[in-house]
């Protein structure tokens, strides 16, 4: 057997462990992307990988500016990868490939390259960067030969900036999810959102501000129709089928250099999570309300995600200054 299809198996024989632990499927879901796109990275089988071989793996994240989060995950996960061969697939391998699994992942991954802040300083998307992206779209939207794409990823990543949602979370968002006469704005049911500490999926309601709610009106009634096939998905691909998070992402990477802007004003959509939290940070909306828009667990999480601009605090002082000069003068 082939080395690759072999890892193929080993990869399937890992999905099915998680899924007898209980495991969510979204979980499951964005594990496995993740670890396929970190063996995709590494070009070779995972038993043939050293410590050398990663650190080519992040620093191809690092150049395709990945954050230092995300990228703590990609070797976490595949550290729990191995962990698997070395328990399940030891005498496999080493019977048929002559390799004994010793593991690549050591502390200075661990210590350097996975927690390095230097990419972690790049603040989100201001809202001056994220319309001028908007308006790029539109303009491929005017030129392109397929219209219907660039009018889907228009109203996605509008979706995932305005609403703060998760990749995956959009990924599984059904039609009937929208709920346009729900509260002032409308809203959006998220019912898959990302579980947390071994829960199960945990829903939550968010709503369409910034008239997000006229974009997807727009978006339901000229793109979605557009494409083939009678699935529920909201965002789906050009044959009607549900996108998968990965597939946002290198959509919005390949988006993101189309326009041309250097590499530190490109983004991803984690990016307009933390863009998401910051503009309404800024504009005086409660941290708490945050925290329940993005789906966070508590809210240390939340402040995290909030990168003040550089005059953030000037600008705050003199709100406050000049309504306290407001009231003071109707007091007179």
């Amino acid at each position: 057997m082939e080395p690759m299809e072999f890892q193929r198996q080993c990869v399937d024989g890992f999905v099915a462990s998680q899924v007898a632990r209980g495991f969510s499927a979204l979980t499951i879901d964005n594990g496995t992307g993740v670890l396929e796109r970190f063996l995709a990275l590494a070009e070779k089988p995972a038993w043939e990988l050293t410590a050398f071989d990663v650190d080519a793996v992040v620093a191809a994240l690092i150049e395709r500016g990945v954050g230092p989060v995300t990228r703590r995950d990609y070797v976490s996960t595949f550290r729990h990868y191995f962990q698997f061969l070395q328990a399940r697939h030891f005498v496999d391998v080493e019977a048929r490939f002559g390799i004994r699994l010793v593991d690549p992942i050591d502390v200075f991954h661990a210590g350097h390259h996975v927690t390095s802040e230097s990419p972690a300083t790049r603040p989100p998307p201001t809202p001056e960067r994220m319309d001028d992206f908007f308006a790029f779209l539109k303009t491929r939207m005017d030129q392109s030969r397929k219209w219907a794409p660039i009018a889907r990823d228009y109203a996605l990543f509008r979706t995932l900036y305005h609403a703060g949602l998760r990749s995956a979370e959009s990924s599984t968002l059904e039609i009937r999810d929208l709920h346009f006469d729900r509260g002032p704005f409308g809203k959006i049911h998220v019912r898959l959102g990302k579980a947390a500490k071994g829960s199960g999926p945990r829903p939550r309601w968010v709503p369409m501000l910034d008239d997000l709610g006229l974009i997807l009106h727009w978006y339901l009634d000229e793109v979605r129709p557009k494409f083939r096939g009678s699935s529920p998905a909201l965002f789906c691909d050009e044959g009607g089928r549900f996108m998968n998070s990965g597939s946002i992402r290198n959509r919005l990477a390949t988006l993101c250099r189309a326009e041309g802007r250097p590499v530190h004003e490109q983004f991803s959509p984690h990016s307009l999570r933390h863009a998401c939290a910051t503009r309404n940070y800024e504009r005086g909306v409660d941290l708490v309300a945050i925290q329940q828009m993005l789906g966070h667990w508590n809210v240390g999480t939340t402040m995290r995600y909030v990168t003040p601009s550089s005059t953030f605090v000037e600008d705050a002082y003199r709100r406050a200054i000049t309504t306290t000069l407001a009231e003071a003068t109707k007091e007179e």
